[in-house]
């Protein structure tokens, strides 16, 4: 691993697991509670929730923040 990635707990991580980590952990309903957005309270999925957050760029900081901050408390 380079010196660059080395120090970056996301690198190799895709939206995707991020989420399924964040929903298996928290819920939608906890999750949607963190961060209010409106696909993890109206009929939440995994498919609807990537879409959102691949063209929502502040959500997806707000959901890769709080990936952080879960790994963070586990450790």
């Amino acid at each position: 691993m380079s010196d660059q990635h080395a120090n970056n707990p996301l690198h190799g991580i895709t939206l995707q697991m991020i989420l399924e980590r964040l929903v298996a952990h928290y819920g939608w309903r906890e999750l949607y509670s963190h961060i209010e957005i409106r696909c993890f309270y109206n009929d939440p999925t995994i498919s609807s929730s990537l879409k959102f957050l691949r063209k929502t760029p502040w959500a997806r900081t707000k959901v890769e923040e709080l990936y952080l901050a879960m790994i963070k408390e586990k450790s």
